[in-house]
């Protein structure tokens, strides 16, 4: 049962039923005790009028001998001779206790009430069976009411139920109605307490949607872009090899058609890494980790194209710096640090990567003697396939923003400032490690 519908009809109803038969119960048995205190009162009030008075009257003899009337009433001497008994019974009480009392004749139930005088003894009784009928029926006409008010009430929770829940299922019509390209928030007036954070939380959700496909289509359409004369180079450069005469114009254009290949290959690499990073893509697992064996790694990986351009690289790292995270990302992370210093520092510089702790944050830091970036433009060189112009080095774009992408998703700062040999300085601040138990 995974209708809301059907249960709050079903808990409505169930609750009204028995809410229902309590108070019905209740009311059945107040009833009865009610009643059955009236009738002890008449009996009462019966024999006391006749003991007030001293003969009983020709009319009031015929009138309590009627057949239709329930009390009997009979009046012993003072020396218990019967001298009155308003009509023939088979089985009348054939004595009297004072007051109220019960008495059992011939196994039929009688209720009685007896006052005694100087002279005589009256007694008024009248069938426990007539009075538990009259009880009973008395009651049940209390009760009739509201078995007949039954279905009006069922069909009230009903209407109750579909009117509290259309909101519910105007939303879900409206959900329905949209297409994988409607992204609109969705109308959050006039809507209950309830049902507001859920659209609140479901405009907060195409909101994150829109952006990512945003994103996403930017990113395509600037890879587009940036591959486009990459490519178109390669084929000009195919086309000079096919139409160079020499060996020593083939041999240029094969050095020159195999470096294109090389930017074009790096520029892949970097597009698929930055896609990695993206938010919103499959995450690799996450675990605790040495940051120095991460940027250790990366280093290595960097170390044949610092020594083609007789580039001093130097890893400074002492003792273990453990935190959590996704080290293949990190390794890419450290690796475009690593690669961007090399490659804009100026050949037979030196480049400096430091790791350790800096308040019990885990840090990476790449200082670099190249030209550096001005202050005004270290927001924007994360930007997708940013380039500053007048630099030698004409890289993707994209080194810096893959960087912040993954520092984002590990929760850590980037900082660009300047280094002690007047070049680039990179400040990567982890969060604090704290080990799993």
């Amino acid at each position: 049962m995974n209708s809301i519908r059907l249960r709050l009809l079903l808990v409505l109803l169930a609750a009204w039923v028995v809410g229902a038969a309590v108070m019905g119960l209740v009311t059945y048995r107040n009833v009865l005790d009610e009643t059955e205190t009236l009738f002890d009162y008449q009996l009462r009030q019966m024999a006391l009028s006749l003991r007030d008075q001293g003969e009983i009257a020709g009319n009031q003899l015929e009138a309590l001998a009627d057949e239709q009337l329930d009390f009997v009433v009979q009046i012993w001497s003072e020396d218990g001779r019967s001298i009155y008994a308003s009509r023939a019974h088979p089985a009348l009480p054939s004595r009297a206790l004072l007051g109220l009392a019960d008495v059992t004749v011939q196994g039929q139930a009688w209720r009685t009430f007896s006052v005694a005088t100087r002279a005589r003894v009256i007694q008024v009784a009248q069938p426990r069976q007539i009075r538990q009928r009259l009880a009973a029926d008395a009651a049940l006409h209390s009760v009739l009411p509201m078995l007949r008010l039954a279905p009006v009430m069922a069909l009230a929770i009903w209407w109750l139920a579909a009117t509290t829940l259309a909101p519910l299922r105007r939303l879900a019509a409206e959900v329905r109605g949209r297409d994988e390209q409607s992204l609109v928030a969705l109308p959050s007036t006039g809507l209950p307490d309830e049902l507001a954070p859920l659209v609140h939380a479901l405009n907060a959700l195409l909101q994150r949607l829109g952006e990512s496909l945003d994103t996403q289509r930017a990113f395509v359409s600037d890879a587009a872009h940036e591959l486009r004369s990459p490519l178109t180079a390669l084929k000009l450069q195919l086309q000079l090899l096919a139409r160079a005469s020499d060996p020593v114009a083939r041999g240029k254009a094969t050095a020159t058609l195999a470096a294109g290949i090389e930017r074009a290959a790096r520029l892949v690499e970097q597009l698929l890494a930055l896609a990695r990073s993206e938010p919103g893509a499959a995450a690799a697992p996450v675990q605790d980790l040495d940051l120095c064996e991460v940027v250790r790694q990366a280093v290595a990986e960097t170390v044949p194209m610092a020594q083609s351009r007789g580039t001093e690289l130097e890893l400074i790292a002492g003792a273990p710096v453990l935190m959590r995270g996704d080290a293949p990302a990190l390794v890419v992370l450290a690796r475009n640090l690593v690669d961007n210093a090399v490659r804009y520092a100026p050949p037979g510089t030196r480049v400096e990567v430091q790791v350790g702790l800096d308040g019990g944050r885990p840090v990476l830091r790449v200082d670099d003697a190249g030209p550096g970036i001005p202050p005004a433009e270290r927001e924007r060189v994360f930007d997708r396939f940013y380039r500053r112009s007048g630099g030698e080095e004409q890289g993707s774009g994209l080194g810096l923003a893959i960087v912040r992408s993954v520092a984002s998703r590990h929760g850590a700062e980037v900082e660009l400032g300047a280094s002690p040999a007047h070049g680039l300085r990179v400040t990567v601040r982890f969060a604090i490690w704290r080990p799993q138990t």
